[in-house]
């Protein structure tokens, strides 16, 4: 092959050992910026910089490749944590209040916040990958919060408090300040500090779920 041949080659053609996961890479980007519906298999291929028939060697459709995103983005850091809760050995207040910081600054604060934002916005339209990402992300990163508090609860630390809806209310105030950072930041309507946010909301947060003995 001559020079020039090998100058002008697809970059597709230079890259057909692509791993899946810079496949994933490409289409969270793609995810973000155009929506699950606006977003083409084609230009995953594309800005991943492989062709089309590479990226069907490792996902048969968009939703697979959206699911596995989910799963190598935000799945994998809920795991990591879960394992970190077993082995968490300070009090329940602080496992909280770590609980919402790696929350943000492993998911919140990354390109990952823009596929809760997504599926926010397109659940109604593709309810098979919504019930995924229910059971897969909601339902796991809800679990997190559920067991903190039961954790507060059995050491005496937290006040006895129904878990039916607390670990939403937990929850909310992080899924809030996601959302305002794929949209409203993005305007530049209004700029919020997320460590002052934050701190601010794991101070209310601690305070209402300590039992009145520690309040003192």
């Amino acid at each position: 092959m001559s020079i020039l041949a090998r100058v002008i080659e697809p970059r597709w053609e230079r890259r057909k050992d692509a791993r899946p996961g810079e496949l994933a890479s490409a289409a969270l980007e793609l995810f973000v910026e155009r929506g699950f519906a606006g977003t083409r298999l084609d230009d995953v291929a594309k800005r991943a910089g492989v062709s089309k028939g590479t990226l069907y060697l490792y996902f048969d459709s968009k939703d697979d490749l959206f699911k596995a995103v989910v799963r190598e983005g935000i799945v994998s850091r809920i795991v990591e944590f879960e394992d970190r809760m077993r082995a968490y050995q300070g009090s329940s207040a602080d496992l909280m209040r770590l609980l919402v910081k790696t929350w943000w600054q492993k998911i919140g604060s990354t390109k990952l916040a823009g596929i809760t934002k997504l599926m926010m916005s397109e659940a109604g339209n593709f309810q098979e990958l919504a019930n995924f990402y229910h059971t897969e992300v909601i339902v796991r990163g809800l679990a997190l919060f559920t067991a903190a508090i039961q954790r507060g609860i059995d050491s005496g630390e937290f006040r006895p408090i129904e878990l039916q809806h607390t670990p939403h209310i937990c929850a909310a105030p992080v899924l809030m300040l996601m959302l305002w950072r794929n949209s409203f930041d993005l305007c530049g309507v209004e700029q919020m500090d997320p460590d002052a946010y934050l701190a601010t909301h794991t101070d209310m947060l601690v305070r209402g779920l300590l039992a009145d003995k520690r309040k003192d």
